[in-house]
């Protein structure tokens, strides 16, 4: 990706070294934890369905299972962008830029003006207007306060624990998130919100994953535009479609618990996580990412 002597944003928030914490119904990508040795992402799937189903807050579970003696950790190896954390933050701050080019455009052409989110850059935890979150949380948007919320460690998990390395998985990881601050503009996250609103469990858990696929579609759209812009270099789309298929439900159930449960999927198969993304990106159309109107 060839992202260096670029323009970074200026729309970032610094609080590592900080605290903090999330409970709102925004968007994020998952990634496992360990607990005390144990629990992993089948922990992870069962504190989601209690959210989005019954609306019980999953960060007093894990926040629970700290308490009780276990450690909630995210990998530590592994270096970031470059091997250094001031060339990662040049490039979280990069591809926001880009982001923000690439909807800034699209906006205009539609007699808009595109509101630009703040990334809030983040270590152990952070308290945002959904609320308080801890690291393991992963990266998530915060429609109440339209920022993005991203600890730079997960980066390192992405490669190191995922087995999705590479600057475009990054890339990928940021542009997702600033996906749903455009779902949040358009009104679909407050939708829906209220169609989760009394439905069952697994009818929840179906709305979060079209909501999920639509901002991976949304992800392929910059990409796309990122492509015309030159800073897309050969292999960059194949990482891109790499670390969507390591995030996937089916995908990160197998690697954590051994067993998939459909009904508790959130965030979409591996395959249509890729389908999505690859729908944004080769068409650049917003009408290409309608996630809700059929089959996914």
């Amino acid at each position: 990706m060839r992202w260096r002597g670029r323009r970074q944003s200026e729309n970032i928030e610094d609080r590592r070294g900080g605290g903090g914490g999330f409970g709102g119904r925004g968007g994020g990508m998952r990634i496992p934890i360990r607990a005390g040795g144990g629990g992993g992402i089948g922990l992870i799937i069962i504190a989601l369905v209690l959210w989005l189903g019954f609306g019980i807050n999953p960060l007093a579970l894990l926040g629970g299972m700290d308490d009780g003696g276990g450690s909630v950790q995210t990998s530590q190896q592994g270096p970031g962008v470059a091997g250094t954390a001031d060339e990662t933050d040049d490039f979280v701050a990069t591809v926001l830029a880009e982001t923000e080019d690439t909807w800034g455009r699209r906006f205009e052409a539609s007699g808009e003006t595109y509101p630009k989110p703040t990334l809030v850059l983040f270590d152990d935890q952070v308290r945002s207007a959904c609320g308080t979150a801890g690291a393991a949380v992963g990266p998530f948007y915060c429609p109440n306060d339209q920022k993005l919320y991203l600890d730079l460690d997960f980066f390192r998990q992405l490669k190191n624990q995922l087995g999705a390395p590479g600057d475009f998985a990054q890339a990928y990881v940021v542009a997702h998130e600033v996906g749903h601050h455009i779902q949040n503009l358009t009104g679909v996250l407050e939708r829906t919100n209220r169609q989760r609103q009394g439905a069952s469990a697994s009818d929840g858990n179906a709305i979060s994953v079209r909501v999920e696929l639509q901002a991976d579609c949304y992800a392929g759209i910059w990409a796309h535009d990122a492509k015309g812009d030159g800073i897309v270099e050969e292999g960059d789309i194949d990482e891109a479609l790499n670390a969507a298929g390591q995030i996937g439900d089916d995908t990160l159930q197998k690697r954590g618990q051994g067993v998939v449960v459909p009904d508790s999927f959130t965030h979409g198969t591996s395959a249509q996580r890729q389908k999505w993304f690859r729908a944004g990106y080769e068409s650049g159309e917003i009408g290409a990412c309608d996630t809700f109107g059929g089959r996914i």
